[in-house]
């Protein structure tokens, strides 16, 4: 059965990644369109990804520096596939896990699908394998997606690039919403959810980047806290019979811990400094 898939890859100032992550991409034996909107980079980004010959590229870049949530939907918005991957430009995907996520997708009763990962260093060396999707393995209703989010939180769920779904239902919800950065990735695949049901893979599809130049990295504690506090109470406000108040409390008090944690080992180190600056 002959598909139409695209992979949509949003790139800022990622030179030092971009064609290892192309190389990912065009690894897999599918006719995939690969869309790529280079966000006004100013590192050659958009040279790099010019000088694969693939057919299957197609390269856009924007004017100037979009917000990240503006910056997704108007590359969703160029693509013209039925089922859609967003693969960070740091980031990788397995060689078959396109295919695999397509004929799981050919079930129209799933709406979003989703796999294992790894985390690689900034030389691509793997440091941890296997990770991702607690509890979510097979088939999981939105409901039980939505709850386990909340209480295990999103960076528990994976990366982008391990997750495939429908255009049609990107469209639906209106795409992601980019007010809350941290979480809107997990955000966007818990509304989708709701068209039918998450599928959740045993198989590691996909590699996130440990890097000290993602987003994740150059996004402080607090932010990244903060947003998944509002994210917990818009999620059960727009969803209140998937996501009880019970499943926000439990999420909140994990952050509230995570936060006391962090000051914990801030007050650790400031006397350590001390000792060393003086």
């Amino acid at each position: 059965m002959t598909r139409s898939i695209s992979i949509c890859i949003p790139a800022y100032n990622s030179a030092r990644t971009v064609a290892e992550t192309l190389e990912s991409v065009l690894a897999q034996d599918l006719d995939l369109e690969v869309v790529v909107l280079d966000n006004a980079s100013e590192d050659g980004t958009g040279d790099i990804v010019r000088s694969f010959s693939d057919p299957r590229i197609t390269v856009h870049r924007n004017e100037s520096v979009l917000p990240i949530g503006d910056n997704w939907n108007r590359l969703v918005g160029l693509s013209t596939g039925s089922l859609v991957k967003i693969v960070c430009a740091d980031d990788l995907i397995a060689a078959g896990s396109v295919a695999a996520q397509a004929d799981i997708l050919g079930d129209p009763s799933v709406a979003i699908v989703s796999g294992k990962f790894d985390v690689v260093d900034e030389q691509g060396a793997v440091k941890e394998t296997d990770l991702g999707l607690p509890g979510l393995c097979g088939r999981v209703e939105p409901r039980e997606l939505m709850r386990t989010i909340v209480r295990r939180g999103p960076a528990g769920f994976g990366p982008t690039a391990a997750a495939m779904f429908r255009r049609a239902d990107f469209d639906r919800v209106g795409g992601i919403r980019g007010d809350l950065v941290f979480p809107m990735d997990v955000d966007l695949f818990a509304r989708v959810a709701t068209s039918g049901c998450f599928y959740g893979m045993r198989e590691l599809v996909a590699s996130w980047r440990d890097s000290t130049f993602n987003l994740c990295a150059t996004t402080s504690s607090l932010s990244k806290l903060t947003e998944t506090l509002r994210f917990h109470h818009r999620i059960r406000s727009d969803h209140p019979r998937c996501v009880t108040w019970a499943d926000v409390a439990a999420g909140d008090a994990r952050l509230f811990r995570a936060g006391l944690e962090r000051v914990w080992i801030r007050s650790r180190s400031i006397p350590k400094r001390r000792v060393e600056l003086a």
